[in-house]
């Protein structure tokens, strides 16, 4: 099946993705978005520091890039990340739009972005975060797409307001420490 996987996530974000990206299989044959809201100048370093982590490639994403499995991108800080198909490929779209949610970039963006995208299916995970970035976008997508969503649970989240506002909806499959997600994740890949 033709998969992605969307991470989004804010205030306690960086160290929620140290504890999960490890735990994310090598072979994972699909590639992986994330929108982290942090300042301008620090998507790049989260992104080394993840990279060291991991046998998985992570990098800042780049505008027009082709969007490959078994790599992680992180959307860079003041741009939002939209996914869009060209000349064969997924591609990643950096966009300098309006703040959305108060932030930029803005996870709902790039949910919404992946409903016109040629992926099957989208696995969504919310971790950490003040806010409800991601609900809105995640919402949309399901209208047009087959999606999973996974949650971070209260107990692991520094603040679980974006996890806590998806969970309002029907759309959550499991809530989950954050040590256990990438077994969740794993679990979902084999259904």
């Amino acid at each position: 099946m033709n998969r992605i996987i969307a991470i989004a996530c804010s205030t306690g974000g960086p160290k929620a993705l140290q504890k999960l990206i490890p735990s994310l299989n090598s072979n994972l044959n699909c590639p992986v978005l994330i929108v982290q809201h942090m300042p301008d100048g620090f998507t790049k370093t989260l992104a080394e520091r993840l990279d060291s982590l991991t046998d998985i490639k992570v990098s800042e994403a780049e505008d027009g890039e082709i969007i490959e499995d078994n790599h992680i991108y992180i959307a860079k800080a003041g741009f939002h990340l939209k996914v869009a198909f060209k000349n064969g490929h997924h591609r990643i779209v950096l966009e300098d739009g309006e703040l959305r949610e108060g932030v930029k970039p803005c996870a709902n963006y790039m949910y919404e972005s992946l409903s016109d995208s040629r992926y099957d299916e989208i696995i969504c995970i919310v971790l950490t975060g003040m806010g409800s970035d991601g609900t809105e976008g995640i919402i949309n997508l399901n209208k047009k797409k087959k999606i999973k969503v996974i949650v971070q649970d209260k107990d692991t989240s520094v603040v679980h307001g974006m996890p806590g506002s998806i969970l309002k909806t029907d759309l959550v499959c499991t809530e989950s420490h954050i040590e256990e997600i990438g077994k969740e994740i794993k679990k979902l890949m084999e259904e």
